[in-house]
């Protein structure tokens, strides 16, 4: 019988199971990091001396801040070593490649690594910190005392989407920087602390969570955690339905660019959004107990809520109140998943949630598709690349389903691997050599996430389980975030620390049965302006392991104390 038991990682508590069960549970305990300290920095450079690596800096860094996107973060002394790895010059561009780096090595190390995968299409050096998961982070991998590296994935970001007509970049970006980057750090570290990691981490979100999927199936032995949030493990197929959902929204816009074009902002206007959504949550917001602008067991809402009945239609004007027809079609065929004219899906459905409101969930859906997914879905996704298209929305728009969408798939000349080979695990629900030396998997997803469906993670974790004689949790665990949009934002508590729960995880056996959320209401360290009015500013929820879901169980409806997984 399992018993359950309440630890306090970071500043974040965890429900875990102290005793796990179940396939996979034969596999070896991993042992706890042993801290130590730092013993070299500045000479780092030539001490770590590699063929196919140059350091560019190694200096120490007191404690303070660091700089990452529009917030500060607390940072202890470290020590900062930058540089490159496999410079060349392309004989098919003529451009300069390498993979950029940045390692922070804490002064007092806990023994771990952590890998920060980056999102997006990479191409920058953002500062090496390591997220921990979620929105408003009030800590770090590094402020734990993580030796941590983040990349650029071996390209530079003023080259766009355009590194894609480089072979060797394409399959830098999709796994080899990652796989040539590890070995080099883990090197560093034993040359900085005089040994080498005990325990090894991989973590990001987005594309981020994608690599960090991807190396749990490429290289099961490089790594003991993975921390996969908001996977785009199918990103090429998620980017061309982002095309495919700019083809769906000109159908119902109203209005035109100065371009002549159909403007995808005007099909629907927030006022629109929020209709839908609050018509979600009549449906489905008290299907745990308790209506409280969350939707937690979003699998039954799909069964419940039918857009068609649910929202009113037009009959005349549109104000906010209703959906026109063409309006209603748009949103059906985006929700039920991008497919071509013989109705052969081409990637997965989107579940309707609360977050669709959101911001995030507008910019992703109607911004997005000919700026970002236009550029990678033809230079770097398409084989061979369709560089010589127009780009922006009229290659949006003009991106066929059934004769352009296979170029996913299709190899030719000197791309010789698709982009669906070198972009997505080899097979995503193989995990067995990761399971089999004590590894473990914590991945996360937004249930409003617009860009990477998370019933396609739903869909993987069930074919996860499959693979497994029906049980998976023993070494791989899926936590799906209500209301929460692309890694973050939205109705949401979506400020949590999975990094903590994963280390407990692999370190001392406690598996995590839940994990506390927090809202970011005012007086959050990163306030979400997207929190309803009616939400207590730091409202808590637990977060629970795919199938569970959070049940009202009693008591103030502002803590997670009052809801249990089921």
């Amino acid at each position: 019988m399992k018993t359950a038991c309440w630890t306090a990682l970071g500043a974040v508590a965890v429900l875990v199971a102290c005793t796990s069960a179940g396939p996979g549970a034969h596999a070896p305990r991993l042992g706890a990091a042993r801290p130590g300290p730092l013993l070299s920095c500045t000479d780092l450079a030539a001490k770590a001396a590699r063929p196919d690596t140059v350091y560019t800096s190694a200096v120490e860094v007191p404690a303070g801040t660091v700089a990452v996107g529009n917030a500060r973060l607390a940072a202890p002394a470290h020590c900062l070593v930058q540089g490159r790895m496999n410079e060349r010059v392309s004989t098919v561009d003529g451009n300069s490649y390498a993979i950029g780096f940045e390692m922070r090595l804490p002064l007092a190390w806990n023994g771990r690594f952590f890998y920060q995968a980056n999102g997006g299409l990479d191409g920058a050096v953002v500062p090496a910190v390591g997220g921990i998961g979620g929105g408003g982070p009030v800590g770090s991998a590094l402020q734990m005392g993580f030796a941590v590296i983040s990349s650029d994935a071996g390209h530079a970001g003023s080259l766009g989407p355009r590194f894609g007509i480089d072979p060797q970049a394409r399959l830098d970006y999709g796994y080899n920087a990652v796989a040539q980057l590890t070995p080099m750090a883990k090197y560093l570290i034993a040359q900085a602390y005089g040994r080498g990691p005990d325990r090894s981490y991989i973590g990001g979100c987005s594309n981020g969570g994608r690599h960090a999927m991807v190396a749990a199936a490429r290289s099961p032995g490089q790594y003991d955690g993975i921390l996969a949030g908001n996977p785009g493990f199918n990103l090429p197929k998620a980017a061309v339905a982002q095309l495919y959902g700019a083809q769906q929204y000109a159908k119902a816009a109203s209005a035109s660019t100065p371009a002549g074009q159909p403007d995808l902002q005007s099909a629907f206007t927030p006022a629109e959004m929020q209709l839908v959504a609050r018509r979600v949550l009549a449906r489905c917001d008290a299907l745990d107990g308790l209506a409280d602008g969350i939707v937690s067991d979003v699998k039954a809402c799909q069964a419940r809520f039918r857009l068609d009945a649910d929202v009113p239609t037009c009959t005349g004007a549109r104000d906010g109140s209703c959906l026109a027809p063409a309006q209603k079609s748009a949103l059906a065929n985006v929700f039920a998943g991008a497919r071509n004219s013989s109705g052969r899906t081409i990637y997965s459905s989107f579940p309707f949630d609360a977050g669709i409101a959101g911001s995030n969930w507008r910019e992703w859906k109607f911004a997005s598709p000919p700026t970002r997914d236009a550029g990678a879905v033809a230079l770097i996704f398409s084989t061979p690349p369709l560089a010589d298209r127009p780009g922006g929305l009229p290659f949006a728009l003009g991106f066929d389903m059934d004769r352009d969408a296979p170029l996913i798939e299709a190899t030719s000349g000197i791309y010789r691997d698709s982009a669906m080979a070198f972009m997505a695990p080899p097979d995503a629900a193989d995990l067995s050599a990761l399971r089999d030396r004590g590894a473990r998997m914590v991945v996360y997803h937004g249930t409003s996430d617009p860009v990477f469906s998370s019933d396609d993670t739903a869909a993987w974790y069930e074919r996860l389980q499959a693979a497994n004689r029906g049980d998976a949790s023993s070494f791989a665990r899926y936590f799906p975030v209500p209301g929460m949009n692309h890694c973050s934002g939205g109705p949401a508590t979506d400020q949590f620390d999975m990094l903590s729960a994963l280390v407990g995880w692999v370190e001392q056996g406690q598996a995590p049965q839940s994990v506390i959320a927090a809202a970011r209401g005012p007086g959050a360290n990163a306030v979400n302006a997207e929190l309803p009015a009616d939400w207590s500013a730091r409202r808590t929820r637990p977060l629970c392991p795919y199938p569970r879901v959070a049940a009202y169980t009693g008591g103030d409806p502002e803590r997670a104390a009052s809801f249990a997984c089921r």
